[in-house]
């Protein structure tokens, strides 16, 4: 099946925040993005654990492919791992550019890290029942 221009396209993927990098950094990049991903037409939820980052972004396939390529590039993550991409029927996250969260576990996005395809979606969707998000 090939995509076309208004199909959906979505990726999820974990990184670990560079060790050179404060804490405060993830507001910022939460900030931006939220204002570029809406002028893009990317939504997606970011997730945060104090140390690793896990995201799904979804949008068109140029714009979602072209965004993780700059976060691919952003020195203030490292050890990106793609953890599931492909086609989206309907977005998730339709009411927000970024959503944002903490999660209190450390482990949880650790465990994800060993993951791909639909067990991460899974372990993702198990991710977002225990958080308080109006999408």
């Amino acid at each position: 099946m090939t995509l076309t221009s208004t199909s959906l396209y979505e990726i999820l993927y974990v990184s670990t925040l560079a060790p050179e990098a404060p804490l405060s950094v993830v507001g910022d990049i939460a900030a931006k993005a939220r204002q570029a991903n809406a002028e893009r037409g990317i939504t997606g939820l970011l997730i945060f654990d104090g140390m690793r980052f896990c995201q799904q972004l979804e949008g068109g396939q140029k714009q979602v492919l072209a965004l993780l390529e700059r976060i691919r590039q952003d020195s203030r993550h490292t050890n990106l791992q793609v953890l599931h991409h492909g086609e989206l029927v309907a977005r998730r996250f339709k009411r927000f550019s970024l959503g944002y969260c903490l999660v209190e576990d450390d482990d949880v996005l650790e465990r994800m890290e060993h993951m791909d395809g639909q067990a991460a979606l899974d372990a993702f969707a198990g991710l977002l029942s225990g958080l308080d998000l109006d999408t």
